[in-house]
């Protein structure tokens, strides 16, 4: 780290402590050049995640957003509160993970509906209804029977 006062590029971290939210490190460092002291913060350097909609806008991925879609999904379910957040998190972490700067809404509703698929039927079928905009009742079937299908498939292999 460059020396504050001298320019040299030699110092020596003499005390390093995390800030209260744990999300950076106050450093003292000592020129070994003038031997003065400078202080420095790390912190982890996160993109933005760019949520893109499907009129082609461009907007910040929000979390809470994720969260109020998934919370109303779950209304009047018998599902908690840390199950929810735990989703959320999930979500959010799958989506830092894949490293990728733009992903489409229509991604984040298929993780959403993943996580949605193993926790409660009606909520998944809620969501997936507002997701991929049935048209019809016939449509709202199909999704239903393709559910009940895998929820077989997952049953029949939980048996052998």
């Amino acid at each position: 780290m460059k020396c504050i006062y001298c320019g040299c590029m030699d110092s020596k971290v003499v005390d390093s402590r995390q800030n209260e939210e744990g999300t950076s490190i106050r450093r003292r460092r000592e020129c070994e050049s003038c031997g003065k002291r400078f202080t420095t913060y790390e912190t982890v350097e996160s993109t933005p995640i760019l949520v893109v909609k499907k009129d082609g806008s461009r907007q910040t991925f929000d979390p809470s957003k994720v969260k109020i879609g998934i919370m109303k999904a779950c209304e009047k379910r018998p599902i908690s509160m840390t199950a929810i957040d735990k989703m959320v998190t999930d979500i959010q972490r799958k989506l830092l993970n894949s490293l990728e700067q733009e992903v489409s809404s229509k991604y984040i509703g298929e993780l959403v509906m993943e996580q949605l698929r193993e926790v409660d039927d009606v909520a998944y079928v809620r969501y997936a209804s507002v997701h991929r905009q049935f048209k019809d009742i016939n449509t709202l079937l199909n999704e239903i029977e393709e559910l009940v299908k895998l929820k077989d498939q997952l049953s029949d292999g939980k048996k052998k």
